[in-house]
Parts: structure tokens; sequence; C-alpha cells
């Protein structure tokens, strides 16, 4: 609460959506955007971007498998999940997530699964005992391969890719239409949630690939590929201009209303989320990277190891510009009280169920598992690797 006048309903004292219900949008962002970074360059032939493209969609499936994982958690009854799908409700907006997600998952599987038919079927052949019964089983029997085989294969995965695009929009945007939806929340009831959700996927999703192209790179004490490097920096560079445009020109229309809307808001932004919002996320989190990449997109004699480590510095300040994003719009709705007269206080807990913790464990699970994937999806492919 602010204020001797301040007055916070008791229902609002304690904040429900917790910082899961931060991850849960976190996640599902950089599944839409590294999955639309590979589509680039199956379906609009971007070939800059070959080298990056099978480690983009196999990066998406890693996120894809825990992007539900904070959602169970919060629910507290993760097995009840499963009833949206046996007894579903069509008016309920989670009860549409669970099958866009689920449609999403057999889009993506199905786009490895023939990206990576080849790479199995060469396994297989060379492989002995478990091995070669496990890679039997995903080649489904067929060990044909023929220019007829290959043809239909890249048909197949352009299709899947083009299709995917619009279904990875509206997997996020229907993450940020749950939000802008509820209209008695001050902070998120605006038709511009879902737009500036897709936008920051897309930002996160870019993120996170040239963060981890770079660092597996450079574990492996290779070079990157140069040009699809810098393509993917000036593509984030875009993608972050607008996410962040957008997300002011909302509150910069708010403010010029000047509605009993804003006169909350103001508080809010000027009070609770001072630090988070308005240093953080817009003054060292959206500045910096924006100043950076000006520099490395628009500068053409910078040192190539140079330039590399500021596009690398750059994308893991937007990694957390997207997190402080998702903070700022989940936790900071929920501060706000009906009453519109006084603002509540939420923290996370250390060891608790929902704590931050547990919130990191989360967010580096996926990382782990994209190493396992590295096994049996090979990321680059043996000619023109990386």
């Amino acid at each position: 609460m602010q204020g001797p006048d301040s007055f916070v309903f008791p229902n609002e004292l304690h904040v429900t959506w917790t910082v899961m219900i931060v991850l849960y949008p976190y996640i599902t962002g950089m599944v839409a955007g590294a999955f639309i970074v590979s589509s680039f360059y199956h379906v609009f032939g971007m070939e800059k971007l070959k080298p990056i493209a099978r480690f983009a969609l196999v990066s998406s499936l890693a996120f894809l498998c825990f992007a539900t994982v904070p959602l169970l958690n919060h629910l507290g009854r993760p097995d009840r999940a499963f009833n949206i799908m046996v007894t579903p409700n069509f008016n309920s907006a989670m009860s549409g997530f669970g099958f866009v997600y689920l449609f999403y998952m057999i889009v993506v599987v199905l786009e490895i699964w023939f990206s990576y038919r080849e790479d199995f079927i060469e396994k297989y052949r060379n492989s002995k005992g478990l091995a070669k019964t496990i890679y039997r089983i995903l080649i489904l029997g067929d060990v044909n391969i023929n220019e007829n085989t290959k043809k239909y294969d890249r048909k197949v995965v352009t299709f899947l890719a083009a299709f995917g695009i619009p279904v990875a929009c509206i997997l996020h945007g229907y993450v940020g239409f749950l939000f802008g939806s509820i209209k008695a929340n001050l902070w998120w009831s605006t038709p511009l949630m879902f737009i500036i959700f897709i936008f920051s996927a897309i930002v996160s999703g870019l993120a996170v690939l040239i963060f981890l192209y770079q660092f597996v790179h450079w574990l492996r004490r290779k070079q990157v590929n140069q040009e699809s490097y810098e393509l993917m920096s000036k593509w984030l560079w875009g993608f972050m201009i607008i996410a962040v445009i957008l997300e002011l020109m909302e509150v910069l229309s708010i403010s010029y209303e000047r509605t009993e809307r804003w006169g909350v808001l103001e508080q809010l932004i000027n009070g609770k989320l001072k630090i988070s919002y308005v240093y953080l996320q817009i003054f060292v989190f959206s500045i910096g990277p924006f100043l950076i990449l000006s520099v490395t997109s628009i500068a053409k004699n910078l040192n190539i190891k140079l330039k590399n480590t500021l596009i690398w510095i750059a994308s893991g300040m937007l990694l957390i510009q997207v997190l402080l994003m998702r903070w700022n719009v989940v936790i900071g709705g929920q501060l706000v009280s009906k009453s519109m007269r006084g603002f509540t206080e939420y923290f996370p807990g250390y060891f608790d169920k929902e704590g931050l913790l547990v919130s990191i464990g989360i967010v580096i699970v996926p990382f782990l598992l994209l190493m396992l994937f590295d096994r049996l999806f090979p990321f680059f492919e043996k000619k023109g690797a990386s």
C-alpha cells in the first residue's frame, strides 16, 4: 500500500499469478521466436540463415518441452491439466491454449523428423544393438534415401515451416490475448497487448539463438558463420526497435488521454515499477542494446571479434529485457487494487514452490536438454557447418 489514503481490497493483498506466470510467456516467447527464425530460411529462402536453421528448430523444440512447466507447477495439481483435453471447454481461454500448444508441438516434431530423416537413416546404418533398434523406430522402418525422397522431405519441411509461422504467432499472441482481454486490469487491458507479446517473442527468440550460437561455437573453438551472425543481429536490432516502440507508444497514448486510468498507472510506473520498468527495462536493457546494435549494424570497419562480442552482450541484455517486460506486465498488473486507491507488493521467496530457486531451475533445464538434443539432432550440417 502507498500513503495513508490508499486502500487495497483484502483479496488483493497477495499476488495470485506469481513468478511462474512470468516464466510461462517468457519461455513460450523463445519457442515462437526461434521457430520463426528457422522458417525464414525454409520458407523465404534466406540462404544466409541456412547454417543456423536446424539449430533454431531444435532450440524451439527444447524450449517447447518446458513451456508449460511453470503453469503446471503453479496449478498445484498438474495431473488435472489433462482435463482440458479430455473434457474440452471451448469457451475457456486456457483450454484454447492447450489445443494450440498441442497442435504446435505436432508441427515442430514433424518438421524436425523430416529435416533429420537422412541423419537418422545414416545413424541407423552405422549403429548396432539397442541404438540401431531405436533409430529403426525413429525412421519407421523406412531406410530409403534417393533424390525423390529428398525432394519430398524438403517440400514437407517447407510446408510445415510456412504453416508453422502463423501457428507460432497464435501460440504467443494468445498469451498476450489472455492478459489483454482482462478488462478489469488497467495495466493489461489493451488490444495491443498480443501484438507487443508477438514482437517481444521474436526478440527473445533471436536473442537466445545469437547468445547460444556464439556460446556453442566458443565451446567448440570454432568460428561462427559471420554472415548468419550479422544478419540475425540486424533482425534483432529491427524487431527490438518495433517491440520497444510499441510498448512505449501504448503508455504514451494512455498518458496523453489523461483519463482516470492514467492517474493510477502513473503512480504505478513512478512508484512500484520505477526501478524494474523505467530504470532497468527501458534505460539499461532497451536503450543499452539499441546503442550497441546500432554500432555493430552501421559501423563497417569494426573489428570482427569486437563486433561479435558486442552482439553477444546485446543479445544477453535483451534476454533480460524481455524477462523484465514479462515481470512488469504480469506482476505489475497485479499490484494495482481494483479500488484504484492502493497498491500491494510482491517478491518471490527463495526456496518456495514458486520461488526464485525453482524458477532458475526451470529456465536452466531447457538449455541442458538442448545439450542432449545435439547428440540426437546435430545442430549444424557437416558441410558448411557453421
